[in-house]
Protein backbone atom coordinates (compact mmCIF):
# COMPACT_ATOMS: atom_id res chain seq x y z
CA UNK A 1 0.00 0.00 0.00
CA UNK A 2 1.17 3.62 -0.84
CA UNK A 3 0.15 6.14 1.76
CA UNK A 4 -0.17 9.63 0.40
CA UNK A 5 0.90 12.28 3.10
CA UNK A 6 -0.14 15.57 3.32
CA UNK A 7 0.72 17.73 0.66
CA UNK A 8 2.02 14.69 -1.23
CA UNK A 9 0.81 12.59 -4.41
CA UNK A 10 1.95 9.01 -5.69
CA UNK A 11 1.40 7.59 -8.81
CA UNK A 12 1.56 4.03 -10.19
CA UNK A 13 1.09 1.34 -13.17
CA UNK A 14 1.39 -1.97 -10.47
CA UNK A 15 -1.76 -3.35 -10.63
CA UNK A 16 -1.36 -5.07 -7.14
CA UNK A 17 -0.94 -1.49 -5.22
CA UNK A 18 -3.56 0.33 -3.67
CA UNK A 19 -2.84 4.37 -2.55
CA UNK A 20 -4.58 5.66 0.36
CA UNK A 21 -4.89 8.86 2.52
CA UNK A 22 -5.84 9.05 5.82
CA UNK A 23 -7.76 12.40 7.34
CA UNK A 24 -9.28 14.52 4.50
CA UNK A 25 -10.67 17.13 6.40
CA UNK A 26 -10.76 20.38 4.43
CA UNK A 27 -8.21 18.86 2.43
CA UNK A 28 -9.12 17.36 -0.94
CA UNK A 29 -7.79 13.88 -2.13
CA UNK A 30 -8.02 13.56 -6.09
CA UNK A 31 -7.75 10.27 -7.31
CA UNK A 32 -6.95 9.69 -10.98
CA UNK A 33 -7.10 6.52 -13.27
CA UNK A 34 -6.51 5.39 -16.38
CA UNK A 35 -8.75 1.93 -16.80
CA UNK A 36 -6.52 1.39 -20.23
CA UNK A 37 -3.22 1.95 -19.21
CA UNK A 38 -4.03 0.93 -15.64
CA UNK A 39 -2.11 4.28 -13.81
CA UNK A 40 -3.44 5.64 -10.85
CA UNK A 41 -2.72 8.35 -8.81
CA UNK A 42 -3.80 10.52 -5.81
CA UNK A 43 -2.98 13.99 -4.56
CA UNK A 44 -3.45 14.99 -0.73
CA UNK A 45 -3.92 18.98 -1.06
CA UNK A 46 -4.55 21.54 1.50
CA UNK A 47 -5.02 25.00 0.15
CA UNK A 48 -6.47 26.46 -2.96
CA UNK A 49 -3.80 28.67 -4.36
CA UNK A 50 0.60 28.74 -4.57
CA UNK A 51 -0.65 32.51 -4.47
CA UNK A 52 -0.74 32.48 -0.91
CA UNK A 53 2.91 31.09 0.01
CA UNK A 54 4.96 30.78 -3.27
CA UNK A 55 8.05 29.90 -1.61
CA UNK A 56 6.39 27.37 -0.06
CA UNK A 57 4.78 26.11 -3.29
CA UNK A 58 8.66 25.97 -4.85
CA UNK A 59 9.70 23.55 -2.22
CA UNK A 60 6.19 21.85 -1.81
CA UNK A 61 4.01 22.35 -4.48
CA UNK A 62 1.20 19.39 -3.96
CA UNK A 63 0.25 21.63 -0.97
CA UNK A 64 -1.77 23.64 -2.92
CA UNK A 65 -4.39 22.79 -5.37
CA UNK A 66 -2.94 24.33 -8.94
CA UNK A 67 0.65 23.32 -8.59
CA UNK A 68 0.16 19.93 -7.38
CA UNK A 69 -3.14 19.02 -9.35
CA UNK A 70 -0.19 20.28 -12.71
CA UNK A 71 2.82 17.95 -11.15
CA UNK A 72 -0.23 14.69 -10.80
CA UNK A 73 -1.70 15.02 -14.34
CA UNK A 74 2.35 15.67 -16.02
CA UNK A 75 3.56 12.58 -14.33
CA UNK A 76 0.53 10.60 -15.09
CA UNK A 77 0.80 11.62 -18.97
CA UNK A 78 4.46 10.55 -18.84
CA UNK A 79 3.61 6.83 -17.35
CA UNK A 80 1.51 6.85 -20.61
CA UNK A 81 -1.99 7.62 -18.92
CA UNK A 82 -4.35 9.40 -21.53
CA UNK A 83 -6.01 12.28 -20.62
CA UNK A 84 -9.77 10.99 -22.51
CA UNK A 85 -9.36 7.76 -20.72
CA UNK A 86 -8.69 9.04 -17.20
CA UNK A 87 -11.67 9.31 -14.65
CA UNK A 88 -11.38 11.75 -11.72
CA UNK A 89 -13.40 11.59 -8.43
CA UNK A 90 -12.79 13.90 -5.35
CA UNK A 91 -13.37 13.65 -1.32
CA UNK A 92 -12.88 15.59 1.28
CA UNK A 93 -13.71 19.68 1.35
CA UNK A 94 -15.03 19.06 4.92
CA UNK A 95 -15.63 22.18 7.33
CA UNK A 96 -13.32 21.31 10.00
CA UNK A 97 -12.46 23.88 12.91
CA UNK A 98 -14.41 26.47 11.58
CA UNK A 99 -17.96 26.12 13.15
CA UNK A 100 -18.58 29.73 11.35
CA UNK A 101 -17.14 29.36 8.01
CA UNK A 102 -14.58 32.82 8.23
CA UNK A 103 -11.80 30.56 6.45
CA UNK A 104 -14.19 28.40 4.21
CA UNK A 105 -10.79 26.59 3.47
CA UNK A 106 -12.71 23.30 2.75
CA UNK A 107 -15.16 25.37 -0.16
CA UNK A 108 -12.49 27.33 -0.91
CA UNK A 109 -10.06 24.09 -2.06
CA UNK A 110 -13.42 22.13 -3.48
CA UNK A 111 -13.62 25.13 -5.86
CA UNK A 112 -10.56 25.32 -7.05
CA UNK A 113 -10.07 21.92 -7.74
CA UNK A 114 -12.97 21.96 -9.86
CA UNK A 115 -12.23 24.79 -11.42
CA UNK A 116 -8.65 23.85 -12.62
CA UNK A 117 -10.33 20.64 -13.30
CA UNK A 118 -12.49 22.21 -15.76
CA UNK A 119 -10.34 24.53 -17.31
CA UNK A 120 -7.92 21.02 -17.88
CA UNK A 121 -11.06 19.70 -19.77
CA UNK A 122 -11.70 16.77 -17.13
CA UNK A 123 -15.33 16.22 -15.94
CA UNK A 124 -15.61 14.87 -12.81
CA UNK A 125 -16.51 11.12 -12.09
CA UNK A 126 -18.17 11.40 -8.78
CA UNK A 127 -17.29 13.16 -5.58
CA UNK A 128 -17.96 13.04 -1.74
CA UNK A 129 -17.63 16.66 -0.35
CA UNK A 130 -18.67 18.70 2.35
CA UNK A 131 -19.85 18.33 5.44
CA UNK A 132 -18.04 18.29 8.63
CA UNK A 133 -16.44 14.72 8.99
CA UNK A 134 -13.22 13.62 7.79
CA UNK A 135 -12.50 10.83 5.23
CA UNK A 136 -10.06 8.04 4.18
CA UNK A 137 -9.94 7.03 0.67
CA UNK A 138 -8.24 4.54 -1.07
CA UNK A 139 -7.96 3.66 -5.03
CA UNK A 140 -7.19 -0.14 -6.25
CA UNK A 141 -4.57 0.35 -9.63
CA UNK A 142 -6.26 -2.66 -10.92
CA UNK A 143 -9.62 -1.72 -10.86
CA UNK A 144 -9.67 1.83 -10.17
CA UNK A 145 -12.41 1.23 -7.72
CA UNK A 146 -12.04 3.85 -5.39
CA UNK A 147 -13.21 3.35 -1.33
CA UNK A 148 -14.03 5.75 0.89
CA UNK A 149 -14.86 5.70 4.31
CA UNK A 150 -16.11 8.50 7.01
CA UNK A 151 -15.50 9.21 10.28
CA UNK A 152 -17.55 6.90 12.31
CA UNK A 153 -18.52 4.84 9.65
CA UNK A 154 -17.52 1.76 7.54
CA UNK A 155 -15.70 1.05 4.92
CA UNK A 156 -17.70 0.34 1.51
CA UNK A 157 -17.62 0.63 -2.50
CA UNK A 158 -20.49 1.49 -4.94
CA UNK A 159 -21.64 3.69 -7.32
CA UNK A 160 -23.05 7.47 -6.69
CA UNK A 161 -23.84 10.37 -8.52
CA UNK A 162 -21.83 13.78 -7.73
CA UNK A 163 -23.17 15.68 -5.08
CA UNK A 164 -21.44 18.08 -2.29
CA UNK A 165 -22.13 19.06 1.18
CA UNK A 166 -23.82 17.76 4.39
CA UNK A 167 -25.58 15.09 3.22
CA UNK A 168 -25.79 11.14 4.85
CA UNK A 169 -22.25 8.76 4.33
CA UNK A 170 -22.98 7.87 0.27
CA UNK A 171 -20.47 5.45 -2.33
CA UNK A 172 -17.84 6.06 -4.06
CA UNK A 173 -16.71 3.81 -6.88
Amino acid sequence: MLVVGVGDYKLSCDPGEVITTYALGSCIGVTIHDPIARIGGMLHFMLPDSGLDALKAQTRPCMFADTGLSRLLQDAYSLGAAKSRTLVRLAGGAQMLDANGVFNIGKRNYMAARKILWQSGFMIQSEDVGGTVSRTIRLEISSGQTWIRATGTGEQCGEYPARTGGQEWQLMC
